[in-house]
C-alpha cells in the first residue's frame, strides 16, 4: 500500500521549537526548530520514505472560525519573533524534501489536512498518514485507511492511531471527538465548551446517547443531565461548530499524483549544508538515523 502524508508543518515547528535548546546557525539566525523538522524527517524517510506528501501551513490572517467567534484563540501568547523566523524559513525546507506545501487565508492547517485527506481516503491501495504535533486531527481517523501519528514525548518517539487505538485511548470512536470537545471544551483554542462537564461524564454521555445531537434531544429522559446540559445549548454547539474541521477548503490542486514526492537526497544535502547542519549532513552521507540525544544536549550543528 503507498503513503500518502499529510504535514501538520505549524505544530511540528512548535513542538520542534520548544523541544530543543536555542540553536544558531553561523551567521546568527535561530535554527533549532527546523533543525528538529530536518532530524525528523530524515528519520522519517530513512524508515519509510511515503509516496506522497503535502505541508499543509496556517496562516497569519483570522479564520473563518474567529470571525464567528472573537475569543477563539484569544488568550495565546504573540509567537516569539525566533519561531515566525523559522516558520517562515520552512517553505524551503519542504521543497528541499521534495514535498509541496501548501496554505489558504481563513483556512488552519488542520482544515486543509482535512480537505485533503476527504479527497484521497478513497483512493485504492493508498493509506493516508497525517503527521502532527498535537491530537486535534483525531476526528478525522477511518478505519487503517486514514491514521495520525504524532509524537509522544519531544520530537524523537511517536505513536500512530488507527481507529481502534482511538477507540482504545478516549473510549470514543473519533467521529465522536468533536461532540466531546464541544462539551468539554478545549482550553489551548480558548473553546469553553459546557460548564462542568469533564472527560469522564463526557464520554458517558457519548457512550449513552451517541452524538451531541441525541444528548440534547432526550435531555427529558434525564433531569439530572437536562439541569446540566439545558442552559448551555447554544455553547456546546458553537463549540462543536468550532472544533469541526472543514474538508471542503477551497484549495487548488489536481490528482493524488499531484502531491507524488520529488525527494533527492542531493538537494537535502544543499538544503543542510546551507543551515549548517553538518552532523545531519554527515548522518545522511553514512546512511544512519538520527541518534536520540541525551536529556538537556544540543544538538551538533558544526
Amino acid at each position: 500500500m503507498k503513503t500518502l502524508l499529510l504535514i501538520d508543518a505549524n505544530s511540528i515547528i512548535h513542538r520542534s521549537f520548544h523541544a530543543l535548546p536555542s540553536l544558531t546557525s553561523k551567521d546568527g539566525k535561530p535554527v533549532q526548530a527546523i533543525y528538529g523538522l530536518s532530524s525528523i524527517f530524515l528519520k522519517l524517510f530513512r524508515e519509510n520514505k511515503p509516496d506522497y506528501a503535502a505541508a499543509l501551513f496556517d496562516r497569519p490572517e483570522p479564520t473563518f472560525r474567529k470571525e464567528k467567534y472573537a475569543e477563539y484563540k484569544a488568550q495565546r501568547p504573540k509567537a516569539p519573533d525566533e519561531l515566525v523566523q523559522q516558520i517562515i524559513e520552512a517553505r524551503n525546507f519542504f521543497p528541499a524534501f521534495g514535498i509541496k506545501a501548501f496554505e489558504k487565508p481563513g483556512f488552519e492547517a488542520d482544515d486543509l489536512i482535512a480537505t485533503l485527506a476527504e479527497k484521497f481516503k478513497n483512493e485504492p491501495d493508498v493509506q493516508v498518514v497525517i503527521l502532527t504535533g498535537d491530537r486535534d486531527t483525531l476526528q478525522l481517523v477511518e478505519g487503517e485507511k486514514v491514521v495520525v501519528r504524532t509524537f509522544k514525548t519531544g520530537i524523537s518517539d511517536t505513536i500512530t492511531y488507527d481507529e481502534r487505538a482511538v477507540i482504545e485511548k478516549y473510549s470514543l470512536r473519533p467521529n465522536q471527538l468533536i461532540d466531546y470537545k464541544a462539551l468539554v471544551g478545549d482550553q489551548s483554542d480558548n473553546i469553553k465548551g459546557v460548564p462542568g462537564i469533564g472527560p469522564k461524564t463526557a464520554v458517558a454521555v457519548l457512550n449513552r446517547f451517541g452524538t451531541l445531537e441525541d444528548a440534547y434531544n432526550h435531555l427529558s429522559d434525564d433531569s439530572k443531565l437536562e439541569a446540566r446540559l439545558k442552559p448551555f445549548r447554544k455553547d456546546a454547539f458553537l463549540a462543536k461548530e468550532l472544533v469541526t474541521l472543514e474538508r471542503n477548503a477551497p484549495i487548488e490542486l489536481g490528482g493524488i499524483e499531484s502531491l507524488k514526492l520529488n525527494y533527492t537526497e542531493n538537494e537535502v544535502k544543499k538544503f543542510f549544508a546551507e543551515m549548517g547542519f553538518e552532523a545531519l549532513l554527515r548522518r545522511l552521507e553514512n546512511g544512519i538515523l538520527p541518534q536520540k540525544a541525551k536529556p538537556n544536549t544540543p544538538p551538533t550543528l558544526f
